[in-house]
Parts: structure tokens; C-alpha cells; sequence
């Protein structure tokens, strides 16, 4: 289309295009094709792609809806190449899933691998900044699954999804608090063990006085505060 011909008021090619009016029939033709590709195409790759989504089901989807976008919109391009591509894309997706199921090396390479952003009830800021998680996210995280302190966390797994995994300690030890600073209400229900620090920065006990400048041995940060139950 020339420049020449395009105006800001023009009504009709906004709404309608340059297309006949004959061809919104088609497009309802095309859409119902384009649909039943869809549902086949999820359905032929597995249950997941219906739930929380990997990298490699991510890039899947992406090109199924890059392969039927034109074939809905554009009158001259018809619905065998959106067939193929989704018949293309269901088999690498099937292949990716096949091989990762007997080829753990392969399934970290495609779809990522299990990270553990608290151990023990101590923070791991090397995962957390891999995996670029801040730690007022993870706090969120913790404190929806009515997590008042760190010590109460045996593991918190970052799956390659993108999910969560909280597992709970058992006996529940002291720890650092997730609880907002300024919500000074809710802190000061928590029992404030004054004999015990953590570390200000990850949760690891220290078993120093809050004042002392003691690196920790789990991060190296020096602030301190005491720890809750």
C-alpha cells in the first residue's frame, strides 16, 4: 500500500481492510480450521502445555501462533503450510520430550534445571542471583505459604518451570524473619530470640552479638539481627 493512500479517517480499511466482504466468511472457515489444528497440536503434545509452561513448550506455542496468525488474516495464504508447521512442531516437541525423559543432561540443556533458593533455612544468593529471584520476591513467595521466618523452610526448590516447591522443616528452628521491617506490628508478635543472630542478608546463624562485625560464613555479610521463632 502507497503511503498516498493511507488516511487517518478512513473507516473502512480500518475496520474491514482492502479485503472483500465475501472473505469474512472465509475467515470464520478459516478460524474454525485453525482452532481443531490448535487443540490438536496441545492435545498431541502432552498435558503440560495445558499447565505451567517449560522454555522449549513456550517457544512450541509461540510458533504454532506465528504459523496461524496468517492463515486466518491474509486471503492468500492458505491453511496446508499452518498444517505442516504444526505437524513440524509437534514432532520436535514430542522428540525434545522423548529424549529428556532418558537423557537427564539433555533435559537440563532444553528445559532447564531444578535450582534451591533456601537450604536449611539459610538463603542461597548464588542460585538467587542466577536464577535473578530478589529476595523481597522469594520473601513474597515464603510468606504466601504462611511462612513467618526462614527456619521454618527445609527446602524451597525453583523448578525449570518456573515454580515453586516449598518444602517445611519438620521442627521448625529459628531463623530470619520475612516479615516486612515496617510492618513493626506483626514483627513484635514474633518471639525474638536475643541469645541467637542471623545473618541480616541470608538467614545463616551466627551465634555472635548483633554488633559484632563477624563476617558470615555462609554469604560474608557482617549486618546481623536477632533471630525469631
Amino acid at each position: 500500500m502507497d503511503k498516498s493512500d493511507i488516511f487517518w479517517n478512513d473507516w473502512h480499511r480500518i475496520l474491514i481492510g482492502e479485503v472483500p466482504p465475501s472473505f469474512f466468511i472465509e475467515v470464520i472457515i478459516r478460524m474454525i480450521v485453525v482452532y481443531f489444528i490448535l487443540i490438536f497440536s496441545m492435545r498431541a503434545m502432552g498435558k503440560r502445555m495445558a499447565t505451567q509452561l517449560t522454555g522449549a513448550e513456550y517457544c512450541a506455542l509461540v510458533s504454532l501462533a506465528a504459523a496461524t496468525g496468517m492463515a486466518v488474516q491474509t486471503p492468500e495464504r492458505g491453511l496446508l503450510p499452518a498444517m505442516l508447521i504444526a505437524a513440524l512442531v509437534i514432532y520436535i516437541q514430542r522428540f525434545i520430550a522423548k529424549r529428556a525423559s532418558v537423557n537427564n543432561s539433555f533435559e537440563k540443556l532444553v528445559m532447564g534445571k531444578i535450582d534451591i533458593l533456601v537450604e536449611d533455612g539459610k538463603l542461597n544468593l548464588h542460585n538467587m542471583h542466577h536464577t535473578r529471584i530478589t529476595r523481597e520476591k522469594l520473601f513474597a513467595k515464603l510468606r504466601g505459604n504462611n511462612i513467618k521466618q526462614l527456619g521454618e523452610v527445609q527446602r524451597l526448590y525453583f523448578e525449570a518451570s518456573g515454580k515453586f516447591s516449598l518444602i517445611k522443616a519438620k521442627l521448625p528452628a529459628v531463623g530470619l524473619s520475612v516479615i516486612p521491617n515496617w510492618d513493626k506490628k506483626f514483627r513484635d508478635k514474633q518471639k525474638i530470640q536475643k541469645d541467637i543472630s542471623v545473618c541480616k542478608v541470608c538467614g545463616n546463624i551466627k551465634h555472635v552479638s548483633i554488633d559484632s562485625k563477624t563476617p558470615c560464613s555462609n554469604c560474608g555479610h557482617k549486618e546481623s539481627e536477632y533471630a525469631v521463632l
